[in-house]
């Protein structure tokens, strides 16, 4: 075969080849393309997984919180409404109790008779102290302390400058309170005091004097003109 026609059919040859290698290669890139493509979409998969993860995480904490504050808030308000209750009862019993109080306060002064009958009554009188205290209800004093509307309640003001003004005097009843509140005010007696009088006078008799003298100064001026 003469070396011309040699060289034409390896020519085609040789470009076939080239073709196959150039496909080849353009396969190999598109399939690392696509695998780089499935990795990133993979990766972004775990990445919206794991948000959505957390996301669902967090809004089931919150609402376990806000259950448990929930439970805790009405837990409250029902103590509150229970304690609310207690305690007006037995606001209703504290005048009855200062009654009895006051009679065993007397017994003293009996004969021995009434004092065996009183001793009992006292024990009496010491249990219900005792259910106060168990509900945390005491009694305060008020005597020599300063007024004050939310414990207290004036029956009585006296004018005196023997007292500070607005001290209490004297205690008629006692007053009651909780952690929470005042159960009863305590009635009392309170100091008013007085204003003195003579130095206001003693201030507008100078200032009458003072006008009276300008008067009549000005009088003596417009009879020398």
């Amino acid at each position: 075969m003469p070396k011309s026609e040699k060289n034409k059919e390896e020519k085609p040859i040789k470009e076939e080849k080239l073709q196959e290698n150039l496909e080849k290669e353009i396969n190999k890139n598109s399939k690392i393309e696509d695998l780089e493509d499935i990795n990133k979409t993979q990766e972004s998969f775990e990445i919206d997984t794991n948000s959505k993860y957390f996301e669902m995480e967090n809004k089931y904490l919150r609402l376990l919180a806000e259950m448990e504050n929930t439970r805790k808030r009405l837990q409250k308000e029902k103590q509150e409404t229970v304690s609310f209750a207690i305690e007006n009862t037995i606001s209703d019993f504290l005048n009855i109790f200062d009654n009895f109080e006051n009679a065993l306060g007397f017994a003293s002064s009996s004969n021995d008779e009434v004092k065996n009958w009183a001793k009992g009554f006292e024990m009496i009188l010491t249990q219900f102290r005792d259910i106060l205290h168990s509900h945390g209800i005491v009694a305060f004093h008020s005597e020599g302390n300063i007024f004050d509307p939310h414990f207290h309640e004036a029956v009585e003001i006296i004018e005196t400058n023997d007292y500070p003004d607005g001290s209490i005097m004297q205690e008629f009843s006692k007053g009651y309170k909780s952690k929470n509140r005042t159960i009863r005010a305590a009635k009392v007696k309170v100091a008013r005091n007085i204003i003195e009088k003579k130095d206001e006078e003693k201030d507008e008799k100078s200032i009458e004097t003072q006008n009276k003298e300008d008067k009549d100064e000005n009088l003596v001026q417009e009879n020398k003109s």
